[in-house]
């Protein structure tokens, strides 16, 4: 046990959904894990609306050890994202560590992100290093990570996940943060302080089939690309003067084709020159409309996520 850590709590927020099969083999890690650190901690499992037996594991858990809580949210909220938001605001450790439930990351490390942190580090985030995934996978999270950093406005760490640490000045800045469409790894990047990475290897879920789909991840890098960029609205005008050239080109090209073959011109060019402008403009919309929905979803001023309950709310 950790003797700099006697007087500090440590919270440990669990985003799940449909995760029966990991609940408990997941806190059995966990007590192992803080045997060697401190008596003083405490794991809240968020629940996105499971339609399993989960709500009632989660009540077993914290029957049987008080440090256990649980937020069940009245709805799924998509991603994990707004668990891991909702579970950072109920914390109270001076802190917080965020996991997934699946036990893809391995919560032994969770002892070098407590160094680390006594080392002076605000933020310790894992690095996924090496991962057991598809090729697909592997290579679409390394180009995410890599055009996210090309594209966006903040240094986002290369390979790194949700899985992490932050002190409690870095989730009181966090929890302030308004935005109800959230992108919570770029957002923890965007508060600064002092962080540090650890790499890991990423296993494959433990038990249970996984709910993340392809779409799933397209939307991830969409939410992340549009939230911390302005690339996208850079690319209309580009695309804008690229246009303007090419027509520019054309009309001094094709007086001069004329002349030299007076020939009347084919359908197939016209028809090149309408689908390449209408398409200029369809991309340009769609960029546009991307920016307006996230405008649309912040100005509505709805809550970030609705708990239906909490099981064992340490706050009464």
């Amino acid at each position: 046990m950790n003797n700099h850590l006697t007087q500090k709590k440590i919270s440990v927020v669990i985003a799940c959904y449909n995760e029966e099969a990991n609940i408990r083999t997941l806190y059995d890690r966990l007590i192992n894990v803080f045997k060697d650190i401190t008596p003083h901690y405490e794991f809240i499992y968020v629940d996105n609306n499971s339609t399993d037996s989960s709500p009632q594991i989660y009540k077993e858990l914290a029957a049987q050890d008080k440090s256990v809580s649980a937020i069940l949210m009245a709805r799924n909220f998509g991603t994990s994202d707004s668990s891991f938001s909702a579970g950072t605001e109920y914390a109270s450790g001076d802190a917080v560590i965020w996991i997934d439930g699946d036990i893809q990351d391995p919560p032994e490390l969770i002892k070098e992100f407590v160094q680390k942190w006594l080392e002076g580090n605000d933020v310790v985030y894992g690095i996924r290093a090496k991962r057991d995934a598809s090729l697909v996978m592997k290579l679409g999270s390394k180009l995410f990570y890599r055009v996210f950093n090309k594209m966006s406005y903040i240094h986002m760490p290369v390979d790194a996940g949700d899985f992490g640490l932050m002190d409690r000045k870095v989730v009181d800045v966090f929890n302030q943060l308004p935005e109800r469409d959230r992108f919570v790894r770029g957002l923890r990047a965007w508060v600064g302080f002092k962080q540090t990475g650890i790499p890991y290897k990423r296993a494959d879920r433990q038990a249970g089939v996984s709910t993340q789909k392809i779409s799933r991840y397209f939307y991830t890098f969409r939410k992340g690309i549009f939230s911390f960029s302005y690339y996208p609205l850079s690319l209309i005008t580009y695309l804008a003067v690229f246009a303007f050239f090419i027509l520019v080109a054309a009309g001094i090209i094709y007086p001069i084709w004329s002349i030299i073959d007076p020939a009347p011109s084919g359908f197939l060019t016209i028809l090149m020159i309408v689908l390449f402008i209408g398409s200029v403009q369809m991309i340009s919309l769609a960029i546009l409309g991307e920016y307006l929905g996230r405008i649309f979803e912040e100005v509505k001023g709805r809550p970030k996520y609705v708990i239906r309950e909490i099981i064992n709310d340490k706050r009464k």
